[in-house]
């Protein structure tokens, strides 16, 4: 039995949890998401609260996975998710043009980002990317593809990385001074 999914998940004012044939759906002030749910897996909703069920032996493993899925979305939908991305190199910078994010990081070409559906792209500064949006699995996501473009590196901390990521340095070579 999951210890996260007996938990119930409280449903704020103004957010509305449907759940009809396998289809879990949460409509709130900054829009609506839709999950579908597999197995014996009931979601009942009493009040202000909805409950995540199992229904059968084999769901222990989904358990605890959509109740918080279904946690996520309600979050979504009232507050929303964002990721911070800071770009460290000499010379290299950001800017949002149109519907799309131009990386200028050491390529010999400048990298075109598009903003994908259901997120938005923001540039506050020439170093800094925002990714935010109400589904926090595809916040990640296009905030990890961001990164991917420029992975830090060791040894100079050059490249995309999240605001809150501490990078391990390395020292580097000492080139054979001293060396006789």
């Amino acid at each position: 039995m999951s210890r996260i999914g007996k938990l119930p998940v409280a449903i704020p004012a103004g957010v509305t949890v449907t759940f009809e044939n396998g289809l879990l759906t949460v409509k709130g002030a900054k829009g609506t998401l839709t999950q579908q749910i597999t197995g014996d897996i009931d979601v009942k909703v009493e009040g202000a609260e909805a409950h995540v069920l199992k229904t059968g032996n084999g769901a222990d493993a989904k358990h605890g996975l959509y109740r918080a899925l279904l946690h996520n979305m309600v979050v979504g939908v009232t507050e929303g998710y964002k990721k911070s991305l800071k770009v460290n190199g000499v010379g290299w910078k950001v800017a949002k043009q149109g519907n799309k994010v131009v990386l200028n990081v050491g390529f010999s070409h400048p990298v075109d980002f598009a903003e994908p559906a259901g997120v938005k792209l923001e540039c506050p500064g020439p170093n800094e990317i925002v990714v935010s949006g109400i589904d926090k699995t595809l916040v990640g996501q296009v905030a990890a593809n961001i990164r991917k473009i420029r992975v830090p590196e060791p040894y100079h901390g050059y490249g995309i990385a999240y605001s809150d990521e501490v990078i391990e340095r390395k020292e580097g070579k000492t080139g054979g001074k001293g060396k006789k």
